[in-house]
């Protein structure tokens, strides 16, 4: 058995963890800082509060975030940065301002675009990379401990992720209060990305034992506790149980990656615009059907350790779960139909969904969407 493991993130979990900010900085003699939130929380004093805990450190506050940060979002963010001379940037919120601060950090010490590294093939300078501390705000994608950022070039049409080490910040702060105001929808489509996140990081053919372990405690805590965290967005709890969901689900896919579920994810967001987390649990159910008997049925032993009879009954429960949590279900609930099927298996053929067990090629993804229609 042969795997890597690395994880030199700084994690702090817990009630009020914000407020050992100022004493950070200190210690690292950073000065400078840029905050990257989206505009919600600029006006809603969320940002106000974080940034008052940097002692005066905060010098610019970049909030024109699109949902889905794009190649051009993150050279805006970049140039911020650059312009207020920052040693180091602070991401206030959910996965697309954590994965587009990431990015940004990577190229503000120089005058590249992030398009040079997303899809121009050059490899990215750790020493070049701004420190990011990152804050979020929502329970869901687990970008705190990741060397990804997914990143959108719209000129090219292309939604992919870049992955580096040189991404990993420097520093997580996981409060479970912050993820309080998340609405019912919010909670419901970034806790599902937690069960995929889990669920396929562990299938995946890259699968090692480290991240196995936080795989299988990450997907029985969203079973366990999402359901809670839509019903009361305030029981404390849920909330706490579902940001550690998440947070170890971001270590159980880093290095065994993502796998079908997300491959068929990107032409889902991208092209129909459906959120993220609901187009990633879209085929979860089906791929755990399709995965169950792989390496002698070690799903099986997955499901039965989150408190199921097996992989099927497994499956049964995530189509129950989107159903419950208010998510479309066929590809018609999202305005897809027949004739879009044989482009939506094509943008589906991403290089993560040869990390999935079973092969599939096209005319499988063609097969999966018309069962899915």
């Amino acid at each position: 058995m042969d795997f890597n493991f690395t994880l030199p993130v700084n994690i702090r979990f817990g009630a009020g963890c914000t407020g050992g900010l100022e004493g950070y900085l200190q210690a690292q003699e950073l000065e400078r800082g840029v905050l990257v939130c989206d505009g919600f929380l600029a006006k809603n004093g969320a940002a106000d509060e974080i940034a008052a805990k940097c002692g005066g450190r905060i010098k610019a506050v970049f909030s024109d975030l699109v949902p889905n940060p794009t190649v051009k979002n993150v050279d805006e963010c970049a140039a911020v940065m650059r312009y207020a001379g920052a040693d180091f940037a602070l991401a206030l919120g959910g996965g697309s301002t954590i994965d587009c601060a990431k990015a940004a950090c990577a190229v503000a010490g120089g005058q590249e675009s992030i398009r040079d590294y997303h899809s121009g093939g050059k490899t990215l300078c750790a020493e070049k990379v701004l420190p990011l501390i990152a804050v979020p705000t929502t329970a869901g994608t687990g970008s705190e401990v990741t060397f990804v950022s997914v990143l959108t070039d719209e000129e090219k049409g292309l939604k992919a992720p870049l992955s580096n080490p040189a991404l990993l910040p420097k520093l997580a702060l996981l409060d479970p209060h912050l993820t309080y105001s998340m609405p019912p929808a919010v909670t419901a489509s970034t806790g599902l990305d937690v069960l995929c996140h889990a669920i396929e990081g562990f299938w995946s053919i890259n699968h090692q034992p480290l991240c196995d372990a936080a795989a299988l405690d990450a997907a029985k805590r969203v079973f366990s506790y999402l359901p809670r965290a839509y019903e009361n967005g305030g029981d404390e709890q849920a909330r706490e149980q579902m940001l550690l969901a998440s947070l170890e689900a971001g270590i159980a896919f880093s290095f065994p990656k993502t796998t079908g579920c997300h491959a068929c994810s990107f032409p889902l967001t991208n092209r129909w615009h459906i959120p993220h987390g609901e187009a990633c649990v879209f085929t979860l159910d089906y791929f755990t059907r399709l995965n169950a008997e792989c390496e002698g049925g070690r799903l099986h032993d997955f499901a039965r350790g989150c408190g199921f009879a097996d992989a099927f009954a497994m499956a049964g429960e995530i189509a129950r779960l989107k159903k419950a949590l208010g998510m479309r279900c066929t590809l018609r609930e999202m305005g897809i139909s027949e004739a879009d099927i044989p482009e939506l298996a094509q943008l589906s053929l991403h290089p993560n969904m040869k990390n999935t067990p079973v092969a599939m090629g096209a005319a499988e993804i063609e097969k999966m969407y018309r069962e899915l229609l």
